[in-house]
């Protein structure tokens, strides 16, 4: 099960626009990337880009976006600097390209992103990696996340629902062997039955696809 908040035929221009706002935020500006990154989280706009919102997908470049983040966080940029690219891509480039592959395929929201792999770590990867096919990255990038958070999905909404998985198995009419099974990741969720994951959010007041593993 795949939801995507914007349409695939975006994702490169997407790409291309966080691609260049890391590389105008770091090389031309002189930010480090990760507290810029932190800027992008808190000025709300890193969750507005990845619900698919065209203002910032499509609507604008990198560079305008970073002006937009620094505007909302109170410390705008100097008209002094301007907004210039450049025909040669940098690592920092590279990380925001690929991380915004990531995040598309994922639906993982930047913040739960970055958390467990920031900017810095990226730009470690850019060496090995940024010749390979993005397919590679995001397999490295989908083991970095389960190392940064073991529980599944699954697990992590029944525990914040405060329920056991017995209790849960009753009110889902999922056998508790299917659940144990899912979250020690010894059974694959998303290739359960969709009734299954009905049942699972209905009890869980949640979403079916906020119980998907991305992969």
């Amino acid at each position: 099960m795949e939801i995507h908040a914007y349409d695939e035929e975006y994702l490169p221009y997407a790409q291309r626009v966080l691609g260049d706002m890391l590389d105008f935020a770091v090389n031309t500006c002189g930010m480090e990337a990760d507290d810029y990154f932190f800027q992008f989280i808190v000025s709300g706009i890193a969750a507005q880009f990845g619900n698919g919102n065209p203002k910032y997908v499509v609507g604008m470049t990198g560079c305008e976006v970073v002006r937009a983040v620094m505007e909302q966080c109170g410390v705008p940029l100097s008209d002094d600097i301007k907004d210039e690219m450049y025909l040669d891509k940098s690592p920092e480039y590279w990380a925001g390209w690929a991380l915004c592959y990531y995040q598309w395929i994922t639906g993982y929201t930047f913040s739960h992103i970055h958390r467990a792999v920031p900017i810095s770590t990226l730009l470690g990867m850019y060496p090995a990696l940024h010749e390979a096919d993005i397919t590679k990255f995001a397999d490295i990038m989908h083991e970095k996340m389960i190392a940064a958070y073991p529980e599944t999905n699954l697990k992590r909404l029944r525990t914040l629902a405060g329920l056991s998985q017995s209790e849960l198995a009753r009110q889902s009419g999922v056998s508790l062997r299917q659940i144990q099974l899912f979250e020690q990741r010894q059974r694959d969720i998303n290739r359960t039955q969709a009734l299954n994951l009905l049942r699972l959010a209905r009890a869980l007041c949640c979403r079916m696809e906020d119980l998907v593993e991305h992969m």
